[in-house]
């Protein structure tokens, strides 16, 4: 697959139909700045109750497609649905039942975790006063804040701003979160709690839609997936789809390479010797299983130390449909 190439059709029949099926819909989305299409044309489809991973480059147009969808930015051309809304039009009555957290949250320095928490949820008009102060605290609670709630804001490291945001999206229930990088600058632990978080709110029914650089946070916590490439909606679908659109690999250990790459050559592959010193790598194609290939192998009296079909993940779909490399660091 090169990255000129269609993105992959990843319907079925099962998959959703109409409005009240999508958390987010848009068509032929653009927003153009001067001359230059910052996003062009995409028709992006997050089915209710998913957690869908937003990939791509820096660049590539996806902090400027959630501004659109939260009415932050105004599109250039297309339409937008979010929760089976025309947006902007229902933004009044669409956001209250949004949770975002995008280009990194912003709070009052001199004030308190819990006294910024309290400010945003007083500017919300749907918000019940008299049950503020339960609120704020579960929400800290939630994102393991609570220790710090009366801390100042300036004094909050990088990772504590940021659940310090994801604690300002949950102060009420919501329909859909969309989170712009929620791990940046979380250690380890802060990340894999951000994650449990994620799931938890999938697991009440919430659909999550996740912008990340991560591979390793897309691919343990999201079932969908779109990847953008200068402005172009190249690839969605489950991940289960677009792993299986990623170009695969078989590599064969061998001390006999002159015999084992005339038998790949005969089976209408190209070997490459960049697997090792004993090894050689052919792009496989799905017509061709694996176990054809060892037995022709065997055949032909090559000393096989070991088979190892690669590929298949995200990491191969994102680099084939770019063209660059991809941050895989957890």
């Amino acid at each position: 697959m090169s990255p000129t190439d269609p993105a992959p059709d990843t319907t079925d029949a099962g998959a959703p139909t109409t409005a009240a099926d999508f958390a987010i819909r848009t068509t032929g989305l653009q927003k153009v700045f001067r001359k230059q299409r910052a996003v062009d044309g995409i028709d992006l489809a997050v089915p209710r109750g998913a957690v869908f991973g937003f990939l791509g480059p820096n660049g590539s147009g996806k902090t400027t497609t959630i501004r659109m969808l939260l009415g932050l930015s105004s599109a250039t051309g297309g339409t937008i649905e979010v929760l089976g809304e025309s947006m902007p039009s229902a933004l009044h009555s669409v956001l209250p039942r949004v949770g975002a957290l995008v280009e990194g949250p912003a709070f009052y320095p001199y004030l308190s975790g819990r006294a910024n928490l309290s400010r945003f949820d007083a500017a919300d008009p749907t918000s019940d006063p008299r049950s503020r102060k339960d609120r704020v605290a579960a929400a800290l609670d939630r994102v393991g804040l609570s220790h710090a709630a009366d801390k100042k804001a300036h004094a909050y490291s990088l990772g504590m701003k940021q659940r310090l945001g994801l604690a300002n999206a949950l102060l009420s229930p919501r329909d859909l979160l969309v989170l712009d990088e929620p791990t940046n600058g979380l250690d380890p632990q802060g990340t894999r709690e951000v994650r449990n978080l994620i799931r938890s709110l999938a697991d009440d029914g919430t659909t999550v839609f996740v912008s990340s650089h991560l591979l390793a946070e897309i691919e343990q916590v999201c079932t969908h997936a779109g990847v953008m490439r200068t402005g172009k909606l190249v690839a969605q679908g489950t991940l289960d789809d677009l792993r299986s659109a990623g170009a695969r690999t078989v590599t064969v250990h061998t001390p006999d390479l002159g015999q084992a790459g005339s038998v790949l050559m005969r089976l209408g592959l190209t070997p490459r010797h960049d697997g090792g010193a004993d090894a050689l790598v052919a792009d496989l194609p799905v017509e061709l299983l694996p176990e054809t290939i060892v037995a022709e192998l065997v055949r032909a009296d090559v000393r096989v130390r070991g088979v190892a079909v690669g590929g298949g993940t995200l990491e191969d779909l994102f680099v084939a449909l770019t063209g660059e490399g991809f941050d895989v660091a957890a």
